[in-house]
């Protein structure tokens, strides 16, 4: 039992964590007037890697490894610079759009990442995989365009 409370606690502490990340994200943007997305990317970044290193190294949470050859130094510096692009996206995005639109927008991740993934990897993914992302696509793509007809005021409503 003791596992499960704690595997739980994990999970709501992630995705509270997120929350508030994207939220205090979306007020710095926004609503305060900062106008530098780019930048606090490289704070949070800057952040993450010296807590994960003190993570590391002070407390053990997890071994510290050491990377083996060439090749997997730049596939970890290709992941990085992909994570990077991904997260300084996301906060460019969070000036312009509504936080409610870049989660939907978000929500399609699974969906278009298991495609992706079949294209690069040829891996493929069991058919109810694929059957049951095509209802949340929909959805997001549902929910968008009634949102951009809003913003744009062509509502007949």
């Amino acid at each position: 039992m003791s596992s499960a409370f704690f595997i739980s606690s994990l999970v709501v502490l992630w995705y509270s964590s997120n929350i508030g990340v994207l939220l205090l994200n979306k007020y710095l943007l926004s609503n305060y007037g900062f106008r530098f997305p780019i930048f606090l990317t490289m704070c949070h970044m800057t952040a993450c890697a010296v807590l994960s290193y003190i993570s590391i190294v002070l407390f053990k949470f997890v071994p510290l490894q050491a990377v083996k050859s060439r090749t997997q130094f730049f596939k970890i510096a290709t992941l990085s610079v992909v994570f990077c692009g991904s997260v300084v996206g996301g906060n460019i995005s969070l000036r312009f759009l509504p936080v409610s639109f870049n989660q939907a927008v978000g929500a399609t991740t699974p969906f278009f990442t298991a495609l992706f993934a079949y294209f690069m990897t040829f891996k493929r993914e069991a058919w109810i995989t694929y059957a049951a992302l095509v209802p949340v696509v929909t959805g997001v793509v549902i929910a968008s365009g009634v949102w951009l007809i809003l913003l744009n005021g062509r509502s007949s409503c």
